[in-house]
């Protein structure tokens, strides 16, 4: 068991051993900072972009969905300022070899020796500025020694772009570079005009879209927290020009009730405001979950300003103009056109999968006088649970497990169940545990007399005896 509840190690064993997370490629002895989603990760994933979409897109009637492609012209790379400005403040040290993004290393200095936030602060007035040379300076000062080697051997700090690049065309002198995207929102702003027209779209709309990202990032670490090959969610809303701010504090609100509305407490979520804001922004700020490792980010609100669209229509030479034909009530006359003003919700898939999984990890001692016993359960909110009903005839023949088949042929279509005739009852109740099942129903003997089962609660562990025309309506009731 592991020492504390949530711990990071524990998850990441529990996610291998249970097929729901594996490294990738790791018969070859794995690629470092990508991950394969196994038989129950995949459910996972699925139950929460399902989760995610149903609240964006069904829910508002100004919302419309979008699937983008991963490989665009490159001059949308250009035009966003990915090409040029795409980067991260690196530093190495000399002896360990080892290189680190400036802000992590000088943060896990910090909470290593339990400092105060002065530190932080006077990185993040130096980021702001690009002031490298006063970023090295502030890691010789404060003596932060690489964790490897123990010294402060530092080289000076630069950038490194992180767009990974590639060829378009069969002969290599003759091709193209194009990028695999590190964002899916550009393909957002470049559909705009299309999504607006073809759906007659009035402002304020959203286009929301989820779909995989690629970054060349030179520390990846956290378990799925951060890695190479990663999915996003997001959603591009297209607002009036000076009702940016309220939009903004909208969805700020708006998207902190969907992290809410999972299950998971207050308390381990906080709002962090950007200190640093891109040129482009004018307010900016991530929901922050509470992980084994720290209070990190999992969402992103930021208010774009027009500076995408712009950018867009410079470089495309095609107008990104909306007419807007609501009257002005200051001067009496249609708004007319103009480049709608944005705000970005962005969620990382991938980092609320683990920020689930951290939630949902529970080690229970269930220890009496007589016996010494333990649980894993994963106690998921029952619209995330991979598996929703386990199906378990007490034994293969009797009829029982026929009886049993009837029920799984009667829910499945409705949600996914699992069947298993294999062990002991209860080890078959603690592998749906660990699974985070919530319920389990079990046909016995009298099952054929009466037509009742017995239904297992996974948090409780309550037995209680039912009909089995009611299993199917238990779970679906759970489910909204």
């Amino acid at each position: 068991m592991a020492t504390e509840q949530n711990n990071l190690a524990a998850i990441i064993a529990h996610c291998k051993e249970y097929g729901f997370v594996f490294q990738s490629s790791e018969i070859y002895d794995g690629l470092a900072a990508v991950y394969d989603y196994g038989q129950w990760g995949v459910e996972l994933k699925k139950n929460i972009k399902d989760t995610w979409w149903r609240s964006m897109v069904y829910m508002h009637e100004n919302i419309v969905g979008l699937d983008s492609a991963i490989f665009m012209h490159p001059t949308i790379w250009k035009a966003s300022g990915h090409v040029d400005n795409f980067s991260d403040p690196m530093i190495d040290n000399k002896d360990s070899k080892k290189r680190y993004r400036v802000d992590h290393l000088i943060e896990g200095h910090v909470e290593q020796m339990s400092l105060g936030n002065d530190l932080i602060v006077q990185m993040e007035a130096l980021l702001a500025k690009d002031d490298f040379g006063g970023l090295k300076q502030l890691i010789e000062d404060n003596q932060i020694k690489c964790p490897i080697s123990g010294t402060c051997n530092w080289t000076d700090v630069r950038q490194f772009n992180l767009m990974f690049a590639t060829q378009l065309g069969s002969v290599a002198e003759e091709s193209d570079t194009i990028y695999l995207r590190p964002e899916t929102a550009q393909g957002i702003f470049v559909n705009f005009l299309n999504v607006q027209k073809t759906g007659r779209m009035k402002i304020p709309f959203g286009i929301a879209q989820i779909g995989k990202a690629f970054r060349n990032e030179i520390v990846a670490r956290g378990f799925i927290f951060r890695m190479r090959e990663f999915e996003q969610m997001e959603m591009q809303f297209f607002v009036r020009p000076g009702t940016q701010k309220e939009w903004y504090e909208h969805w700020k609100k708006t998207r902190m009730q969907w992290h809410l509305d999972l299950g998971i407490a207050k308390d381990k979520y906080r709002f962090h405001d950007h200190v640093k804001l891109a040129h482009y922004a004018d307010a900016a700020c991530d929901i922050e979950y509470e992980f084994p490792m720290g209070f990190k980010e999992v969402e992103g609100i930021h208010s774009r300003g027009d500076f995408d669209l712009k950018q867009h229509q410079e470089f495309s030479k095609k107008k990104q103009m909306y007419f807007d034909n609501d009257i002005d009530e200051v001067t009496g006359k249609p708004y007319g056109n103009y480049i709608p003003y944005v705000i970005e919700t962005s969620i990382g898939l991938d980092r609320t999968i683990l920020m689930v999984l951290s939630e949902a990890y529970t080690e229970e001692d269930l220890s009496t006088d007589d016996k010494k016993d333990s649980r894993v359960v994963l106690k998921f909110p029952p619209k995330l649970a991979p598996i929703k009903l386990a199906i378990l005839p007490l034994m293969k023949k009797d009829g029982l497990a026929e009886i049993a088949r009837s029920l799984m042929l009667e829910c499945k279509d409705s949600f996914l169940c699992f069947y298993e005739e294999k062990d002991a009852i209860g080890k078959r109740y603690r592998r749906m545990d660990a699974l985070g099942t919530p319920f389990c129903v079990t046909i016995d003997h009298q099952t054929k007399e009466d037509q009742t089962v017995t239904i297992r609660y996974r948090d409780s562990m309550a037995q209680e005896r039912i009909h089995m025309n009611d299993v199917k309506d238990i779970v679906m009731q759970a489910l909204k």
